[in-house]
Protein backbone atom coordinates (compact mmCIF):
# COMPACT_ATOMS: atom_id res chain seq x y z
CA UNK A 1 0.00 0.00 0.00
CA UNK A 2 1.33 3.45 -1.21
CA UNK A 3 1.58 6.19 0.97
CA UNK A 4 -0.47 9.23 -0.05
CA UNK A 5 0.97 12.44 0.26
CA UNK A 6 -0.61 16.17 -0.23
CA UNK A 7 1.11 18.85 -0.68
CA UNK A 8 -0.49 22.56 0.24
CA UNK A 9 1.14 25.18 -0.99
CA UNK A 10 1.05 29.22 -0.24
CA UNK A 11 2.67 32.52 1.27
CA UNK A 12 0.83 31.74 4.73
CA UNK A 13 1.68 35.22 5.54
CA UNK A 14 0.36 35.24 8.39
CA UNK A 15 -1.12 31.52 8.56
CA UNK A 16 -5.27 32.21 8.68
CA UNK A 17 -7.68 29.85 10.83
CA UNK A 18 -9.06 29.13 7.12
CA UNK A 19 -5.62 27.67 6.05
CA UNK A 20 -5.47 26.02 9.82
CA UNK A 21 -9.16 24.71 8.72
CA UNK A 22 -7.96 23.32 5.25
CA UNK A 23 -4.54 22.08 6.86
CA UNK A 24 -6.44 20.25 9.36
CA UNK A 25 -8.91 18.57 7.10
CA UNK A 26 -6.22 17.69 5.08
CA UNK A 27 -4.46 15.86 7.39
CA UNK A 28 -7.63 13.33 8.20
CA UNK A 29 -7.79 12.59 4.31
CA UNK A 30 -4.17 12.16 3.73
CA UNK A 31 -1.30 10.08 5.05
CA UNK A 32 0.84 13.21 5.05
CA UNK A 33 0.75 16.63 4.04
CA UNK A 34 3.75 18.64 3.37
CA UNK A 35 2.80 22.43 4.24
CA UNK A 36 5.02 24.78 1.24
CA UNK A 37 5.87 27.97 2.12
CA UNK A 38 6.34 30.14 -1.21
CA UNK A 39 9.37 32.07 -0.80
CA UNK A 40 8.02 34.76 -3.67
CA UNK A 41 10.71 36.97 -4.66
CA UNK A 42 8.45 39.29 -6.69
CA UNK A 43 6.50 40.72 -3.24
CA UNK A 44 7.24 41.65 0.21
CA UNK A 45 6.05 39.80 2.61
CA UNK A 46 5.23 41.08 6.08
CA UNK A 47 7.23 38.29 7.67
CA UNK A 48 10.33 36.31 6.04
CA UNK A 49 10.15 32.45 4.86
CA UNK A 50 11.71 31.47 7.86
CA UNK A 51 9.18 33.37 10.57
CA UNK A 52 6.42 31.79 8.19
CA UNK A 53 7.71 28.33 8.18
CA UNK A 54 7.94 28.34 12.13
CA UNK A 55 4.28 29.86 13.27
CA UNK A 56 2.85 26.98 10.63
CA UNK A 57 5.27 24.31 12.87
CA UNK A 58 3.75 25.79 16.03
CA UNK A 59 -0.17 26.11 15.13
CA UNK A 60 0.45 22.69 13.42
CA UNK A 61 1.99 21.00 15.94
CA UNK A 62 -0.93 18.94 17.32
CA UNK A 63 -1.03 17.20 13.55
CA UNK A 64 1.29 14.29 13.29
CA UNK A 65 1.06 13.77 9.71
CA UNK A 66 2.25 17.25 8.92
CA UNK A 67 5.16 18.86 7.87
CA UNK A 68 6.22 21.96 6.87
CA UNK A 69 9.14 23.05 4.00
CA UNK A 70 9.87 26.14 2.34
CA UNK A 71 10.35 26.30 -1.66
CA UNK A 72 10.41 28.37 -4.81
CA UNK A 73 10.59 27.74 -8.35
CA UNK A 74 7.97 25.48 -9.57
CA UNK A 75 5.09 23.80 -7.38
CA UNK A 76 5.07 20.72 -9.75
CA UNK A 77 8.54 20.28 -8.87
CA UNK A 78 8.27 20.81 -5.56
CA UNK A 79 5.64 18.56 -5.38
CA UNK A 80 7.46 15.82 -7.12
CA UNK A 81 10.37 16.12 -4.88
CA UNK A 82 7.76 15.61 -1.53
CA UNK A 83 6.68 12.52 -3.60
CA UNK A 84 3.40 14.29 -3.67
CA UNK A 85 0.43 12.52 -5.36
CA UNK A 86 -2.02 15.50 -4.39
CA UNK A 87 -1.80 19.68 -4.41
CA UNK A 88 -4.31 20.57 -2.15
CA UNK A 89 -6.09 23.98 -3.27
CA UNK A 90 -8.66 26.04 -0.96
CA UNK A 91 -11.49 27.61 -2.42
CA UNK A 92 -13.19 30.66 -0.85
CA UNK A 93 -15.24 31.68 -3.82
CA UNK A 94 -15.92 31.39 -7.62
CA UNK A 95 -13.11 33.84 -8.19
CA UNK A 96 -10.97 31.68 -6.60
CA UNK A 97 -11.85 28.53 -8.76
CA UNK A 98 -11.28 30.18 -11.78
CA UNK A 99 -8.08 31.05 -11.11
CA UNK A 100 -7.32 27.64 -9.47
CA UNK A 101 -8.80 25.60 -11.88
CA UNK A 102 -6.53 27.24 -14.21
CA UNK A 103 -3.20 26.40 -12.39
CA UNK A 104 -5.12 23.16 -11.80
CA UNK A 105 -4.80 22.46 -15.62
CA UNK A 106 -1.66 23.89 -16.46
CA UNK A 107 -0.10 21.54 -13.45
CA UNK A 108 -1.97 18.52 -15.19
CA UNK A 109 -0.18 18.93 -18.32
CA UNK A 110 3.06 19.06 -16.92
CA UNK A 111 1.78 16.71 -14.07
CA UNK A 112 -0.10 14.26 -15.12
CA UNK A 113 1.40 11.81 -12.13
CA UNK A 114 -0.04 15.02 -9.67
CA UNK A 115 -3.51 15.81 -9.06
CA UNK A 116 -5.33 18.79 -7.41
CA UNK A 117 -7.80 18.34 -4.60
CA UNK A 118 -9.85 21.31 -4.16
CA UNK A 119 -11.26 21.82 -0.45
CA UNK A 120 -14.00 24.33 -0.04
CA UNK A 121 -12.93 26.59 3.00
CA UNK A 122 -15.71 26.60 6.14
CA UNK A 123 -18.31 28.70 5.47
CA UNK A 124 -17.24 30.61 8.56
CA UNK A 125 -13.68 31.63 7.32
CA UNK A 126 -14.98 31.85 3.43
CA UNK A 127 -14.45 36.29 3.34
CA UNK A 128 -10.94 35.49 4.99
CA UNK A 129 -7.68 36.04 3.43
CA UNK A 130 -3.94 37.12 4.81
CA UNK A 131 -4.32 40.33 2.91
CA UNK A 132 -7.58 41.60 5.08
CA UNK A 133 -5.61 40.65 8.28
CA UNK A 134 -2.79 42.53 8.02
CA UNK A 135 -4.86 45.34 6.60
CA UNK A 136 -7.09 45.19 9.37
CA UNK A 137 -3.72 44.85 12.06
CA UNK A 138 -2.15 47.74 10.33
CA UNK A 139 -4.92 49.75 10.92
CA UNK A 140 -5.34 48.77 14.92
CA UNK A 141 -8.01 46.53 14.32
CA UNK A 142 -8.71 43.60 16.53
CA UNK A 143 -7.72 40.64 14.69
CA UNK A 144 -8.00 37.87 17.31
CA UNK A 145 -11.18 36.00 15.62
CA UNK A 146 -8.69 35.60 12.32
CA UNK A 147 -5.51 33.92 13.28
CA UNK A 148 -4.20 31.48 15.86
CA UNK A 149 -3.23 33.48 19.14
CA UNK A 150 0.39 33.08 18.72
CA UNK A 151 0.50 34.44 15.12
CA UNK A 152 -2.17 37.03 16.03
CA UNK A 153 0.64 38.04 18.82
CA UNK A 154 3.57 37.71 16.49
CA UNK A 155 1.32 40.01 13.75
CA UNK A 156 0.56 42.40 16.47
CA UNK A 157 4.41 42.68 17.70
CA UNK A 158 5.33 42.77 13.68
CA UNK A 159 3.37 46.26 13.12
CA UNK A 160 4.47 47.50 16.69
CA UNK A 161 7.81 47.59 15.07
CA UNK A 162 6.95 49.52 12.08
CA UNK A 163 6.25 53.17 14.06
CA UNK A 164 7.44 56.14 12.41
CA UNK A 165 9.86 58.32 13.41
CA UNK A 166 6.85 60.62 15.62
CA UNK A 167 5.86 57.17 17.33
CA UNK A 168 2.53 56.93 15.22
CA UNK A 169 1.74 53.91 13.74
CA UNK A 170 2.83 53.58 9.76
CA UNK A 171 -0.36 53.10 7.83
CA UNK A 172 -0.10 51.05 4.74
CA UNK A 173 -0.25 53.36 1.43
CA UNK A 174 -3.49 54.15 -0.11
CA UNK A 175 -6.87 53.38 0.94
CA UNK A 176 -7.91 51.15 3.33
CA UNK A 177 -10.03 48.15 2.37
CA UNK A 178 -12.44 48.24 5.62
Amino acid sequence: MSVKIAVYPGSFDPVTLGHYDIIERTSKIMDRVVIGVLHNKSKTPLFSVEERVKMLEEVTAGLPNVEVKSFDGLLIDFARSCGASVIVRGLRAVTDFEYELQMAQTNRVIAPEIDTLFLNTNLKYSYLSSSIVKEIAAFGGEIGEFLHPQVAQKVIEKFSQNTGADGKQEKPSGKGIL
